[in-house]
């Protein structure tokens, strides 16, 4: 079952430049997928989640389009063809 994650600009250097990658998750789970990511591409899970493992407060991850905080966070299901957006918070005034 692989999961296509889109991968915001500022983290594309741990992709070698890729806008999506696909990733086969061991667990079919939202935390599954960032843990075949950071497999595939070590380095962008600690971009993502925090030390206690909960998505950084200015990261939203999208399984669709669904907020995964308003689903069942990280537990959120994924099935095969899911697509996962990582989106960072913009700032600015």
């Amino acid at each position: 079952m692989t999961v296509s994650v889109r991968i915001p600009t500022i983290l594309r250097p741990l992709t070698a430049g890729a806008a999506e990658v696909e990733v086969d998750p061991a667990e079919a789970t939202v935390s599954g997928v960032l843990a075949a990511l950071d497999k595939s591409y070590p380095g962008l899970r600690d971009r993502i989640l925090d030390e206690q493992g909960a998505p950084l407060r200015f990261v939203n991850l999208y399984l669709g389009d669904e907020d995964i905080r308003a689903c069942q966070g990280l537990q959120t299901p994924t099935g095969a063809g899911a697509r996962l957006s990582i989106i960072p918070a913009v700032a600015g005034g």
